[in-house]
C-alpha cells in the first residue's frame, strides 16, 4: 500500500443544495456517509428533484445549511433536519411552515422531502455551452437517495493548493466544490493528483474501501455563492477548465472540467478526521 494523505475534514450534507455540516467521525455504509443528501426539495409543478446545478432556479438554496436534529442511526428512518437561514433563523423540517418559507424563498412551490420518487429527475445546466442547455442526470443518481451519482466525493488540498497558485486572485475554498471528504496531501505531490487515482482501490483508516471511478466533473456550482461566505465567481470555472480538464468515464469519456474524484463504497465502517488514506491497488 502507499499512503495518499489524511483525512482534514469530514463534510455531510443533509438536504441536497444546502450547506453542510462538519463531522469528526463518520459511519460509511454502501450509499456513502450515513445521512448525506438524505432529504432534497422536489418542485412541486414537475416532480423533479430541486438543485442548484440549475442556478437561476434553485442557486439560493446554497446559501442555507441543513443538519441532523440528532444523529442518523442506519436502523431507523432518517431524523428531522433543521435548516439555518442567512439571518440566523433556523427552522425544522417537523416545522409545518418549512415548505412555505422554502416555497417563498425561491419563488416556486417546492416540499422538502426524505422519500427519493420511484421516477426520478435531476436537470443540470451545461455551462460550458454558451447558448442555455438543459441535461437530465436522473438515470446515473443512486438508488435510495438524493446523490448526483457516486457514494463518496473527495477533494485534495493539493488541488485547492494548483489552483491558487495558478489563479491566486480567486477564491478556491473546498467548500465551494462540496465534498464530503478533504483530503490532506500536501507531504505527498503537488498539482491535480487525485486524477491519478482513478480506477484504483483507496483505504480509509482501518476498515473503509473506496474504488475510485471519475474524476468530478464542474458545474455551474463552484461559481455560486454559498453558505459560508463563499462569494459568487464566475471565473472560477473557466481556470479549470484551461487547467484540469478531464475525460470522464460515467460520461462517456466526454472531456470536462474537474475537480476531486468519485468514490464507490467496497467496505464499510468508521472513518474520523486525521485517518490515513493509502491505495491498495
Amino acid at each position: 500500500m502507499t499512503d495518499l494523505g489524511t483525512i482534514q475534514k469530514i463534510l455531510r450534507y443533509a438536504v441536497k443544495s444546502m450547506g453542510g455540516e462538519l463531522l469528526n467521525e463518520a459511519k460509511i455504509i454502501e450509499g456513502g456517509i450515513l445521512g448525506d443528501r438524505g432529504y432534497a426539495l422536489i418542485d412541486q409543478s414537475n416532480g423533479k428533484v430541486v438543485s442548484a446545478k440549475m442556478p437561476k432556479l434553485w442557486g439560493s438554496l446554497l446559501e442555507l445549511q441543513a443538519e441532523f436534529e440528532t444523529p442518523p442511526l442506519t436502523s431507523e428512518t432518517l431524523p428531522a433536519v433543521v435548516i439555518r437561514w442567512s439571518d440566523g433563523t433556523l427552522v425544522s423540517s417537523n416545522d409545518e411552515t418549512v415548505n412555505d418559507r422554502l416555497s417563498q424563498m425561491v419563488g416556486r412551490k417546492v416540499k422538502l422531502t426524505n422519500i427519493r420518487p420511484e421516477n426520478i429527475s435531476l436537470e443540470r445546466l451545461d455551462p460550458l455551452e454558451e447558448e442555455e442547455t438543459i441535461l437530465d442526470i436522473g438515470d446515473i443518481m443512486m438508488e435510495g437517495r438524493f446523490s448526483d451519482y457516486a457514494a463518496i466525493h473527495l477533494v485534495t488540498t493539493s488541488s485547492i493548493n494548483k489552483l491558487h497558485s495558478i489563479d491566486p486572485e480567486r477564491s478556491y475554498a473546498p467548500g465551494r466544490f462540496r465534498p464530503n471528504l478533504i483530503i490532506d496531501t500536501e507531504k505527498f505531490g503537488e498539482g491535480f493528483i487525485e486524477n491519478d487515482w482513478v480506477g484504483k482501490i483507496i483505504r480509509l483508516g482501518s476498515d473503509v474501501r473506496l474504488k475510485i471511478t471519475d474524476p468530478t466533473p464542474r458545474c455551474a456550482i463552484p461559481t455560486l455563492a454559498q453558505q459560508g461566505g463563499i462569494g459568487k465567481d464566475p471565473k472560477v470555472l473557466k481556470t479549470i477548465v484551461k487547467h484540469n480538464s478531464q475525460p470522464v468515464p460515467v460520461l462517456d469519456n466526454e472531456v470536462l472540467p474537474c475537480v476531486g474524484v468519485y468514490g464507490f463504497v467496497l467496505k464499510s465502517g468508521q472513518i474520523k478526521t486525521n485517518d490515513t488514506i493509502s491505495i491498495e491497488y
